[in-house]
Order: structure tokens, then sequence, then C-alpha cells
């Protein structure tokens, strides 16, 4: 049966076994699967300025006549994170060029950069953009929680966005950095987050001192995410403090800026991004929240035409093919 993209964006149905947004999460991001083909990847070094490099990978497209899609990885992760392949290869297998980023200090690039990135880079995000955009003529651009709200951040932060970029998707963004930042340090139902996304920047953080080693170190402050963004994320980003990071990069204050054709996708049972910070904002962006799936689990009853149970996977490839559609309807 035919949805339309309002209703499709809203018809997750959980798994019997794995309900609720904690069980969703755990089970989302310890058994990510992998695809069963995956094509060649083609690495691109990007110079994102004074001791910053990015390695960015590209699956060449089948289809020409399509629009390349960029992948944005959520904290902790890279372009080699479950989610990321497996979209990428779906992405693939229907005929779009794809791009795969790594944040500075990331993935690939790990050790590269003198600096981490954090919520509020949306310049690293621009060159990215730009120098896809040199390349080929249309892209879509999806961010993955914390990628998510650079993504938001950098369409609303009033610079020039390239008519080449065609439309943009945040999937479980934490628009509000300092509610996602307490919850996860705080909130005894996230203690296994937080210990999760810490020993991955941990990882970052060890390749960074390796390489830098008069760089600021922030292994002393590897506890949770807060106290991390108090010590090391707000004085390398330039903020005053903390509040000052949360208050700038926060995505929540560029939604009403965004003009892209843009839309959020977040479970309104996220462990540490309550459907809250989605009221009373006033934008063109369109929000969907189903009422479960956790943060990027969407482990569904029914599989999906995909073949598997990752409804996630599903409904991005199903909103890029409504943004193609826009485009050629023009």
């Amino acid at each position: 049966m035919y949805l339309k993209i309002e209703e499709l964006m809203s018809s997750f149905f959980p798994h019997a076994a794995i309900r609720g947004g904690i069980f969703q999460t755990i089970v989302g991001s310890q058994f990510p699967g992998k695809p069963a083909v995956f094509p060649e990847l083609i690495p691109h070094t990007l110079d994102l300025g004074i001791d910053a490099k990015s390695i960015i990978f590209e699956i060449k497209a089948k289809d020409k006549g399509k629009p390349v899609i960029l992948l944005a990885h959520g904290m902790g992760g890279c372009s080699g994170s479950g989610y990321i392949k497996r979209i990428a290869a779906k992405l693939w297998s229907q005929g779009y060029g794809v791009f795969l980023i790594n944040h500075r200090g990331s993935g690939a690039g790990m050790g590269l950069s003198s600096t981490l990135w954090n919520g509020g880079s949306s310049e690293d995000l621009r060159m990215m953009v730009d120098y896809i955009l040199e390349r080929h003529l249309h892209l879509i651009a999806v961010g993955f929680s914390l990628s998510g709200n650079i993504l938001l951040k950098y369409l609303g932060e009033g610079r020039s966005i390239p008519n080449g970029l065609l439309g943009a998707l945040a999937v479980n963004p934490p628009i509000d950095l300092r509610v996602a930042s307490h919850i996860l340090s705080t909130h005894r139902s996230c203690w296994l987050f937080n210990r999760y996304y810490m020993r991955l920047i941990g990882n970052q953080v060890r390749a960074l001192i390796k390489n830098f080693p008069d760089a600021l170190d922030p292994r002393g402050n590897l506890s949770t995410i807060w106290n991390f963004d108090v010590n090391y994320t707000a004085p390398v980003g330039g903020y005053r403090d903390v509040d000052d990071y949360y208050d700038q990069c926060s995505g929540k204050n560029y939604l009403k800026n965004i003009e892209t054709p843009t839309s959020i996708l977040c479970a309104q049972d996220d462990p540490f991004v309550p459907p809250e910070v989605f009221r009373n904002q006033s934008s063109n962006v369109d929000i969907y929240q189903p009422a479960g799936g956790g943060h990027m689990g969407y482990i569904s009853r029914q599989p999906t035409s995909h073949g598997d149970r990752r409804w996630m996977d599903y409904v991005v490839l199903e909103w890029i093919q409504k943004m193609c559609k826009r485009e050629n309807s023009k």
C-alpha cells in the first residue's frame, strides 16, 4: 500500500522483542549488521585549515543522472559506522553516488587534526559540501545524531547555501545540546550510552595526543560528555564556556532560518533527545516523530522492502527518493 511521506515517516512499529527507546538504541548500535556486498571506496583528502585534514570516501554512482548523497556520522563514529555502511550500500544498489565523510579527528582521519570536531563544526561541513559540489551538480545531505545538529546549524546560520544542495535530512539530531549532554551525563538510564561514547572519543583523543603532543590534552576529562565539553570542547572551540558552546551550536536556534527543503526524523522515545525540544519550533522544517525507535535504532516489526528490519535505512532512502522526484518535477 502506498503511503504519503508524512505517513511513512511516522509508520514505525517496533520489533516485538525490542520495545522501548533504550533497547532499540542498544540493539541498533551494538548489532549494526553489515551489507552483503560493499562497493569500492575512493579516498579524498580534504584540507580543513591549519593542522586539520579530513578523509572522505566516495562511492561512484551507477546512475549519473541522480544526485550524490552525503552521509555524515554521529558522535564517536566515522565513515565505517555500521549504519553509514548499510545505508551507503543500499543507496549504491539503487544507482546513487555516495560520499561518506569523516569529521576532523575521526575514522581514517584520526590523528590528522590538532583538534576534534564538535556539535558546531558547520564550517568544516561547508567545506565538505563545497568540495563535493565542485565535482557534482546536485547533492542531498543526511546527517545522523550530532551531525544532524551540525547540518541544521549549517543551513540556518545565515551563510549562502549552494543551489546544488537539493535537500537535507537530520536523523535524531540533539538540537538542544545542553539537554542532550545533561541527560547523557547524569541520568542513570543513559550511563551505558555515555560510557560507550566516551570510549569512542577516547580513541580519537589518544590519536590526537600521539600526533600533536602540544595540543590541549583531554585525557583527564573523559568521564562524561558534559565534563568533556566543559574542559575540552568549549575552550578548544573558542567559546567563553560550555554554556556559550551549547547556546551557539544548538540546532534549535537555527531552524527558523532554514530555506533549503529540510526534514527531521526523531523518535519520541529517543533516550537523550526528548520530544519536547522540537515543540513550538517555528520553521519551514518538516519534523517527523514516530512513537518509537530510540536513538537511531528503529528495528521494525516487519521486514522492509530491503529484506531486513532496518526501518531507518528504509525511510532515509524513501525520503531521498522524494527529494529526487521534487527536483525532477521542476
